[in-house]
């Protein structure tokens, strides 16, 4: 039996209002110069032991990204660049330019101790959890 939660609805609402908001309405067919703001795919879960932040992000280098935790708030963003030169393209349909994800994290997390790694265009962030929230058995007696 999968264990319920409360607040797993809203979180992922909020998310998805936030998104809506903040970038607009998904543009599903985009002609010419396809610069501007784009929103990476990223998917959350959890594990007995962190908070797991999977995001795509190809061809975007470690340099032209910043990720911050300020006010228990965890922020992915940067630039993916247009590396065009010398090149006549028929068709663009991927997005360039700036990007930007918040995620509130939990009370429940180390702050001190995520770790990000970036590779094959896949950034994780490994956002482990307090000691304190450890299942642990207790004695009846």
């Amino acid at each position: 039996m999968k264990k319920w939660d409360p607040f797993k609805d809203t979180f992922v609402l909020r998310e998805r209002a936030n998104r809506l908001f903040e970038h607009g309405a998904p543009k599903s067919v985009r002609f010419g110069d396809a610069e501007g703001v784009w929103v990476p795919a990223v998917d959350i879960y959890e594990t007995d032991e962190a908070f797991v932040v999977k995001a795509e992000l190809p061809e975007v280098l470690e340099a032209d990204m910043n990720i911050t935790v300020e006010d228990n708030i965890l922020k992915i963003s940067g630039e993916r660049k247009s590396r065009r030169e010398g090149k006549s393209y028929c068709q663009i349909e991927r997005y360039y330019g700036s990007f930007s994800r918040s995620f509130v994290l939990p009370a429940i997390v180390q702050k001190d101790e995520i770790k990000a790694t970036l590779r094959d265009g896949i950034l994780n962030v490994i956002i482990p959890k307090s000691a304190e929230v450890s299942a642990r058995h207790i004695e009846i007696t």
